[in-house]
């Protein structure tokens, strides 16, 4: 049964499946088993990033950009984190819920692609 909105448990459940799919992922899980050493740190500390981006609870004290320089990450990564995220998503939560879980795991793996690979954004024409 899906919950019925986002909540600290729902992104809990959420953070925990997302890790246990993606640690058996011939794409990701290598790189995430090298550069993370204690599991239960590492979801506590990825839980409260999500509680913060969707609850707005100040909980995260990271630099999320900072933490993914220096890995083994190439731009494709993101794509996979995103279709594990956004499968995970849409069974533990309502499509509504969901998508909006989806669109802000697409704004975040957008923002470290540009900041790590130097992707450039729109340009915009002379005016």
């Amino acid at each position: 049964m899906p919950f019925p909105t986002i909540d600290e448990a729902g992104l809990s459940e959420q953070v925990n499946r997302f890790y246990s799919r993606a640690r058996r992922d011939p794409v990701l899980g290598p790189v995430f088993e090298q550069a993370v050493l204690d599991w239960p740190a590492h979801i506590q500390t990825i839980t409260d990033f999500w509680i913060q981006a969707m609850l707005g609870e100040s909980r995260y004290g990271g630099n999320a950009f900072a933490k993914h320089q220096d890995k083994a990450l190439k731009p494709a990564m993101f794509e996979r984190w995103l279709a594990l995220w956004s499968e995970t998503a849409h069974e533990l939560f309502e499509p509504g819920d969901a998508g909006r879980l989806v669109q802000r795991a697409e704004l975040i793996g957008r923002s470290l692609t540009a900041g790590l690979f130097h992707v450039p954004g729109p340009t915009w024409p002379d005016v």
